[in-house]
């Protein structure tokens, strides 16, 4: 009997019982190259014989507690593929508002640094919107403490065909002076792993989620050498833990003084980035 798509979908269910059938629909429509609207009108369809090999492969690894994009080798930011894989911290959508928010202030001749860059999205992104806006001669640098991330995102770098200067560092040492730092840094705090994904844990990299009891690890060090890396009236952007806005912002009113500092909330109405302009 033909194999259909809605056969394949409960068998997957039934197989990954742990895994979030969101996920499921995720893998098996990416797979087939269908929108969520299409996924849904066409669970009729026969697959072939090469399309239901490849279900039952991603059903296994789905029941194992791969994470979908791992699976598939790519997620998708910003509408741009970008390929990730293990050791590669996988994109997410509060850093695509990230990016929209630096992506205003953004000038023609800006050098750029994505600071902690994982599969550097953050860099592909705001480049290419950035041309599409007619904002020009970008110097590009994205830097990160992992081999593993910055051979991932020279990959994705290729595959847009953008020149970034890649760096391997811890936060900021040894890095050059730049217009505008934009980072998605590590700011989980290490007592909140009991209440994560386990798939998030399992497969994603420890150096690229948590930061210390107090998940300010990295803020604290940013906040002590990024004067020494920004030219005069220097701007940065970064992501940070909904629950982190009030030490963030003691923190930098301490370390900071001489710097604008604003921050904002994410589309689901949670704090999550914060803006800082060197008034020198």
């Amino acid at each position: 009997m033909p194999k259909t798509l809605k056969k394949i979908r409960i068998k997957a269910g039934e197989t990954a019982e742990n895994a979030r059938p969101e996920d499921i629909d995720y893998v098996l429509a990416e797979r087939l190259n269908l929108t969520p609207s299409e996924f849904e009108l066409k669970q009729d369809m026969v697959l072939s014989d090469a399309q239901l090999k490849q279900a039952n492969k991603d059903i296994k690894k789905l029941a194992k507690g791969v994470s979908p994009q791992y699976i598939l080798g790519y997620a998708w930011f910003l509408g741009y593929k970008i390929m990730v894989q293990r050791g590669v911290l996988i994109p997410r959508f509060e850093t695509e508002e990230l990016v929209e928010w630096a992506l205003k202030s953004l000038k023609s001749g800006d050098k750029v640094l994505d600071l902690g860059t994982g599969s550097g999205c953050i860099t592909v992104a705001l480049a290419k919107e950035a041309e599409k806006n007619g904002i020009k001669d970008l110097i590009l640098y994205a830097s990160d403490i992992t081999d593993s991330a910055l051979r991932t995102s020279e990959e994705n770098f290729l595959t847009y065909d953008l020149d970034v200067v890649t760096r391997k560092a811890n936060v900021l040492i040894g890095l050059e002076k730049f217009d505008k730092i934009i980072s998605n840094p590590p700011y989980i705090k290490t007592t909140e792993k009991k209440e994560m994904d386990d798939n998030v844990l399992q497969n994603e990299p420890k150096e690229a989620l948590f930061a210390g009891s107090d998940g300010l690890d990295f803020y604290k060090k940013f906040a002590k050498q990024v004067r020494d890396h920004l030219n005069s009236h220097g701007e940065f952007f970064l992501e940070f833990g909904f629950s982190e806005e009030d030490q963030l912002k003691e923190l930098f009113a301490k370390e900071l003084p001489d710097f604008d500092i604003e921050f904002r909330k994410d589309m689901a109405g949670k704090p999550r980035m914060v803006h800082g302009r060197w008034q020198k």
